[in-house]
This record gives C-alpha cells, sequence and structure tokens, in this order.
C-alpha cells in the first residue's frame, strides 16, 4: 500500500507523462531542440533531497528598473519521485513585512536521451501545470536552464541558475531578459540551508 504522500506523488508524476509531451510539443513547435548534454546529469539534483531552511529575495516589478525587492523566510522539502531521479520541491515562505505568503510546487523531470533537465511548476491552488518547460543542464557544477515566457504580454527569455556546496546550501537564481540573453534582470533569488547548519 502507497502512503498518501507516495499516492501523490504517483498521481503527479502520471498526469505530467501524460499530459506534458503533448502540450510541451505544441509550445515548442517551430522551436529548434536544445543541443544535446554530454554529461549524465541523472543524479545533478541529488543535493537538493531533503529539508531546507529557505531565505527568498523577489522583485516584483520587473523589467521596469525596480530595486525594491521583498524578503521571505520559510521550508523548501524536496522528495524523490517513485525511486527515479525525479524530484518534487514542497516550497513555503512568507514575509512579515508585507504580510505575503507564497507555496509553490516544483516538478523536476530527467530526460536520458537529451541527458537534460525540466522543471515544471505546479500550482495545485490554481490546479496548474506551468509550461513551457524550464530546460538545461550542469555543467562543473553549475545549472543552467532556459525557456521563452510571456510577462505582462512580452516574451521574455527566462533563465535558472543553481549552484551548490554539498549538500548543505544551494543558491538558485531566477533572471528575465528582453533582448534575447544580452543582457539580465535578476528577480528571484533562493539561498538554502540545512536546519541546524
Amino acid at each position: 500500500m502507497l502512503s498518501p504522500h507516495n499516492r501523490m506523488l504517483a498521481v503527479v508524476a502520471a498526469a505530467v507523462l501524460l499530459v506534458v509531451p503533448a502540450r510541451h510539443a505544441r509550445a515548442q513547435a517551430g522551436a529548434a531542440p536544445p543541443a544535446l548534454a554530454q554529461h549524465d546529469g541523472a543524479h545533478d539534483f541529488d543535493f537538493l533531497l531533503g529539508e531546507w531552511k529557505a531565505r527568498l529575495k523577489r522583485l516584483p516589478d520587473r523589467l521596469v528598473g525596480s530595486t525594491k525587492w521583498i524578503e521571505y523566510e520559510g521550508i523548501s522539502r524536496t522528495h524523490p519521485v517513485l525511486g527515479s531521479s525525479a524530484n518534487l520541491e514542497e516550497f513555503e515562505v512568507d514575509s512579515p513585512a508585507t504580510k505575503q505568503h507564497i507555496r509553490a510546487q516544483t516538478l523536476r523531470l530527467y530526460n536520458p536521451t537529451s541527458r537534460q533537465w525540466s522543471i515544471y511548476l505546479l500550482d495545485v491552488d490554481k490546479g496548474t501545470l506551468g509550461l513551457p518547460a524550464t530546460v538545461g543542464q550542469f555543467t562543473d557544477g553549475r545549472g543552467e536552464l532556459f525557456d521563452y515566457e510571456d510577462w505582462k504580454g512580452r516574451m521574455v527569455l527566462v533563465r535558472f541558475v543553481w549552484t551548490h556546496s554539498g549538500r548543505s546550501t544551494a543558491h538558485m537564481e531566477q533572471a528575465f531578459s528582453a533582448d534575447g540573453g544580452k543582457t539580465w534582470e535578476v528577480n528571484w533569488i533562493c539561498d538554502l540551508t540545512r536546519p541546524g547548519a
């Protein structure tokens, strides 16, 4: 018998396997396929497994020259999915200054053919799966993943950058580029540390 948590992971994995390929193919129609990575990165996100203290800085007003950041604190928990290299993150943080609460879920899937990761943002409150996926790989311990997304009516290039020092600290930044990657504006900075560290 699967526990309630493992049943939830199984349902999420099955839903993604059924829904994502067709929708992702439509979203990427006409786009050149990403270059194949050479490194077998099936375990590149293993450092995230387990529980973390999370400190987040978020820039809500993006691509307008804003310097007003909102700071949050909370937790991040990452679980393997059904014994595979895939993982599911549960993320909850609060901002004491603004009384804002962020609850997010992230599904990370590894493709052994392309040797790349695809990251999907899940919103269980709204019942939505963020598409397209943010896709990329790790090189020398640094993960870079990209996609194009609509931001307030304009298409922007989105970049995730992951770095870590073993399993004790991790750092993630999200940045937007409105000029195809020539310049970047960081708008999400997350630092993770193990409880008690």
